[in-house]
């Protein structure tokens, strides 16, 4: 299956000069979501995997789709202030700032084997901020699963010593 075929193109989204790939029109094809689950699953093998992290909020969407097929929980990393209880914070830089991102402290056991999952990768930043938030809290990065990658911004580069998966590239 050609994904990039069902892949939607936003010019000047969220701002002038960006194209925004849109991943939104797989949700709705259940043979793409098959797929994509299918290909995840040729690369990962399930003993290497005790839980799926999804990266707000796209992640979410992928690392569900994937803990259902592998019959895995699911955990999130999100924006801070969005998640209940004690939890652990990172800050990283971003292209125009900084930015924060938090789990909840107790989610993961030590040593649980975390898939980090989100829909894109462009420079990285939260990617890797995503690694070091769950080896903070104990677990241990399985990899990583993208739907899309924006090869021009390089973000494997901060990652590339994890086993990285992407579907889509451009």
């Amino acid at each position: 299956m050609n994904l990039k075929e069902k892949i939607s193109e936003f010019p000047n989204f969220p701002k002038k000069g960006i194209l925004f790939r849109d991943f939104s029109p797989l949700l709705k094809d259940p043979s793409a979501l098959s797929f994509i689950a299918d290909e995840f699953a040729k690369h990962f093998h399930p003993k290497d995997i005790d839980l799926f992290a999804g990266i707000e909020s796209r992640g979410f969407l992928l690392a569900c789709i994937l803990a259902t097929r592998y019959n895995k929980g699911m955990i999130m990393i999100r924006k801070v202030g969005k998640l209940p209880g004690k939890t652990s914070k990172l800050s990283y830089k971003i292209e125009y700032g900084q930015d924060t991102i938090e789990i909840q402290k107790d989610i993961i056991s030590k040593g649980q084997k975390i898939l980090i999952c989100d829909d894109l990768l462009a420079t990285g930043g939260t990617a890797k901020a995503s690694a070091k938030l769950i080896e903070k809290v104990g677990g241990k990065v399985a990899g990583f699963a993208f739907i899309i990658e924006l090869t021009e911004l390089n973000g494997i580069k901060g990652i590339n010593q994890y086993n990285c998966k992407s579907l889509v590239k451009y």
